[in-house]
């Protein structure tokens, strides 16, 4: 029988193919010693053989029930436990990386009653009750297709969970196991998602590959002031310059930062809040540009001061970025001149004569925000991805202005000139998509 599920701690010899980006990078995490939660790997195989089966794949649910044991060893709790429960995130992971094109659900695990185990647990209702409304949310957006637009991060538990059952005509799933089924489930399926199918004509991703599902044990960043979660990269992906390059939220959980939906801060500032997990997590960079020997995109969690790493990738780049840091890197022995020539890609390089402001010109300064790839860049506004479509396809040069962008946008993304929203950050999924798209 086929083998499907592989532990972060497991060796495997189907590397990035099999386990897909994510996956690799958990296990390779998990051998260097780096801080990464428990988890397992559900493959590509599973789920080139659910879409080439129309859903059912023989031996998967037994094979995740015998990890999801495994994994409540390691952890010391039950998945579905009323009164400590084990909550893990369901996370997509495709061998090319293709940044929040598919699917996340965080918090799965949790029900009517385990929320109220975790508040006496934890001692923080507030926190239990904030997990509880993300994972209804989360799945009612992913699993069940229900609009983003018809939840409110404002919203209490009893307003997301009334939502939900009006949008779906039943109550929210009370069984862990289903939630975690269906979870996997939506993961699989997003590969064939529209935003997914767009961002791999774009870049000719093959459509055969299908993606990889992560079963991670959750890690909290909103469990306090002492809590916190971000994305740091090695070096600066706009320009290829040394130097501390991120953003964090305290009190918050990751899709916070590359959802884009909030504004954070710059990594800088975690040095004066949680100078020990800023230290460690330094540290840690530089071990993992350092293995990997190129730019690290990193997403990390802090849980009440201690620091977790939840994914390490390439980070993408723009033409600049790229040319500074292959020539740098051979300076400092990392790479050889002829892997670093390897490296710039051609079809990058048109971005080097992308319009820049002249910086001898006086403008008057309308407003200023945070950029997250540099250039210029002119056109007419519009407001909604289809739109920026239609007219970017007619040869009309257009940005698209959103209070803020989803990854259903990508298709807009491409034809505009630029793009400008009133929240997210420099490391949100949709500002990584743009940089490497050179906007």
């Amino acid at each position: 029988m086929t083998r499907y599920i592989y532990g972060f701690d497991e060796p495997s010899e189907g590397g990035r193919d099999l386990l897909g980006g994510k996956g690799i990078g958990l296990a390779e995490m998990t051998q260097l010693g780096v801080p990464v939660p428990a988890g397992f790997t559900i493959t590509t195989d599973a789920c080139r053989a659910y879409m080439a089966s129309g859903g059912e794949v023989e031996g998967l649910d037994e094979e995740i029930g015998d990890y999801l044991a495994r994994l409540e060893e390691q952890t010391g709790r039950r998945f579905g436990d009323p009164k400590d429960p084990l909550l893990v995130s369901v996370r997509s992971g495709a061998a090319i990386s293709m940044p929040g094109m598919m699917d996340t659900i965080l918090n799965v695990g949790l029900n009517d009653e385990s929320v109220a185990g975790l508040a006496r647990s934890t001692g923080n209702e507030e926190f239990a009750r904030d997990c509880y409304r993300r994972l209804i949310q989360m799945f009612g957006e992913t699993v069940d297709d229900i609009p983003h637009e018809s939840f409110s991060v404002d919203d209490s538990v009893e307003q997301a969970r009334g939502i939900y059952e009006h949008e779906t005509g039943h109550g929210f799933p009370q069984d862990a196991r289903e939630q975690l089924r269906r979870a996997i489930t939506a993961v699989f399926d997003s590969w064939n998602s529209s935003r997914a199918q767009v961002y791999r004509r774009m870049y000719a991703i093959p459509d055969d590959l299908g993606t990889a599902v992560n079963v991670v044990q959750m890690v909290f960043g909103n469990k306090g002031d002492d809590s916190a979660t971000g994305v740091c990269f090695t070096r600066d992906p706009s320009t290829g310059e040394q130097g501390v390059y991120g953003e964090y939220l305290v009190n918050a959980q990751g899709e916070d930062v590359v959802a884009g939906t909030r504004t954070p801060q710059p990594l800088a500032e975690l040095r004066e809040r949680m100078p020990d997990a800023y230290g460690q997590l330094l540290e840690t960079m530089g071990e993992l540009e350092r293995h990997y020997r190129d730019m690290q995109d990193i997403e990390f969690t802090v849980e009440q001061g201690h620091l977790y790493l939840l994914q390490t990738r390439t980070a993408k780049r723009t033409a600049a970025a790229a040319i500074k840091c292959a020539v740098d890197m051979t300076a400092e022995g990392l790479i050889e001149r002829d892997e670093a020539v390897a490296r710039i890609d051609p079809t990058q390089l048109d971005q080097l004569l992308h319009p820049r402001l002249d910086p001898d010109a006086q403008f008057e300064v309308a407003a200023q925000g945070l950029n997250a790839s540099p250039g210029a860049a002119c056109g007419k506004i519009v407001l909604d991805a289809d739109t920026a479509e239609e007219r970017g396809k007619a040869g009309e040069p257009v940005i698209l202005v959103r209070w803020e962008t989803t990854p259903d946008d990508i298709h807009g993304l491409i034809q505009a000139q630029g793009v400008l929203t009133a929240h997210g950050g420099m490391t949100s999924h949709a500002a990584v998509v743009a940089r490497g798209m050179g906007k």
